[in-house]
């Protein structure tokens, strides 16, 4: 089995046992979506137990909406069933079932998700209208089936357009008509929202299994209490992560910034993405085993340090006042390939270290720390913001200087009382990486180009007070490229 390699820019992070992904088909369905009901003559549903993508969800449900046009005969309008489940999974709107769109959202992680809750509605509404079109189920189970299909949906307050109103509560419908709609959109309602922490939401395998409630349902507390929270405050990773588990792995107790299930491992996204592009809050599914455990599938990832406020720190000192090849000399600065190893803790959670190696040197850093820095990282505010009282423009002498090698030799987290300091991170976007993991995440400005102007830019971004730190996080691709050339079959992967 190999391992699992992530390519970011012309770098790359190596972990794990790589697993196959979900080759685009249910897995397995241990029973029927559609069987004999406890009354005589009609029919049930639900979701089969199988593995699932997104979009195979989303054509399992499509039978609910033949069901209803071949109850309903000639009185059937399809584009009007369809068009209000367009509306119910849009964020703004009389129908819509998660009004983000008439917030003043200000806070990355809800302004994260609701782009997100747009573009993945979107598509699933799209998938409906395709699937609609081939008639799956008509084929399959065969008019009279679809026709006796019969079973109570809890009403879940998802609102009807004018036209399936009068559609769904005319004389050639009935109860039965109306319980197949709320079901859709109370199942594809669940789907978009439960999709919603992960970037790459059309790739995550979803397991189901045996289940007390139909389809989705068994998101539905977890569902409540997250979509409260969402629309009421600030998120916060915490809570984030833990609604992800209650879709993929609802059998996890334990908090962390990520976890391993069966078919993969959840991480933030930021870690397969350049840092000045990456999400802060959305979450990613990588196919591959991070812990091998006999005892269980799922495990958490849990921070080295779980309240960075009372962690250990070290000062950073007065370092240099010229920049210059620190990180040449040590070798950092050719790093174009970071590991990351995992320990199981007594408590079953899963410590995690982003391990650097140059020359005859490691330096290892706590994954968690450094998903906790990049989300608290300040960037400097575009030319066209600019503030009332800008702060006094730091000369290059006020600036010091620090390498990495030594950032990285301090115990704990790393922090001063006062100053403007640059991390020398030489553009290298492993080091920068790991030197947000090792710096208190207080007062931390990512620099994408280290030029002039944006140095001049950096005195108004961050906190108006305490000490600064500069760190470059663009990659110099072209100096990566060159190290790549040069070290053509001499890396390991």
């Amino acid at each position: 089995m190999s391992a699992y390699r992530l390519d970011v820019g012309k770098q790359r992070i190596v972990w794990g046992v790589k697993l196959d992904p979900v080759a685009g088909e249910t897995l397995g369905p241990e029973d029927a979506a559609v069987k004999p009901s406890a009354e005589n003559g009609f029919w049930e549903w639900d979701l089969p137990n199988g593995v699932y993508t997104a979009r195979e969800i989303v054509k399992a449900l499509g039978v609910l909406l033949e069901a209803i046009d071949v109850q309903l005969g000639e009185a059937a309008n399809r584009e009007a069933l369809l068009a209000n489940i367009e509306k119910t999974l849009a964020t703004a709107g009389r129908e819509t079932a998660l009004p983000l769109g008439a917030l003043a959202l200000h806070d990355h992680g809800r302004l994260e998700l609701s782009t997100q809750a747009s573009r993945i509605g979107e598509t699933l509404a799209q998938w409906a209208r395709a699937y609609d079109g081939e008639a799956h189920g008509l084929r399959e189970l065969g008019g009279e089936v679809l026709g006796r299909l019969v079973f109570r949906s809890r009403c879940d307050h998802h609102l009807w357009t004018h036209e399936v109103t009068d559609m769904l509560t005319g004389p050639a419908s009935g109860p039965s008509v109306m319980q197949l709609f709320n079901e859709y959109l109370h199942e594809i309602v669940l789907l978009r929202d439960a999709l919603l922490p992960f970037e790459n939401w059309q790739e995550v395998p979803l397991e189901l299994t045996a289940r007390q409630t139909r389809g989705l349902r068994y998101t539905e507390e977890a569902h409540a209490a997250f979509l409260s929270q969402l629309l009421a405050r600030p998120l916060d990773h915490k809570s984030l992560v833990h609604y992800a588990a209650s879709l993929l792995a609802p059998e996890l107790s334990a908090d962390g910034y990520g976890f391993q299930y069966r078919h993969g491992t959840i991480l933030p996204a930021s870690l397969g993405t350049e840092l000045a592009e990456a999400p802060r809050y959305l979450l990613r599914w990588y196919p591959v085993r991070m812990v091998e455990s006999d005892e269980r599938d799922a495990i958490a990832f849990a921070y080295e340090y779980s309240d960075y406020y009372t962690a250990p720190r070290s000062q950073l000192g007065t370092g240099s006042q010229e920049s210059g090849g620190e990180e040449a000399e040590t070798g950092l600065g050719g790093i174009v390939e970071a590991s990351l190893q995992a320990s199981l803790a007594p408590s079953g959670q899963a410590v995690i270290s982003f391990q650097l190696r140059a020359n005859a040197d490691t330096y290892a850093v706590d994954l968690g720390q450094i998903f906790r820095g990049h989300r608290f990282h300040y960037r400097t505010p575009p030319a066209d913001e600019k503030p009332i009282s800008p702060s006094p423009i730091p000369e290059k002498s006020d600036i010091a200087y620090h390498a990495a090698a030594h950032v990285f030799s301090l115990s704990g987290l790393v922090t001063s009382e006062a100053g403007t300091h640059q991390l020398a991170s030489g553009g290298n976007e492993l080091v920068a990486r790991a030197l947000l993991g090792k710096l208190y995440p207080e007062n931390v400005i990512l620099l994408e180009r280290g030029d002039a102007d944006e140095l001049e830019a950096a005195k108004d971004a961050g906190k108006r007070f305490g000490a600064k730190f500069l760190l470059l996080a663009g990659q110099d691709q072209a100096r990566l490229s060159s190290i790549e050339e040069a070290s053509a079959g001499k890396l390991s992967i």
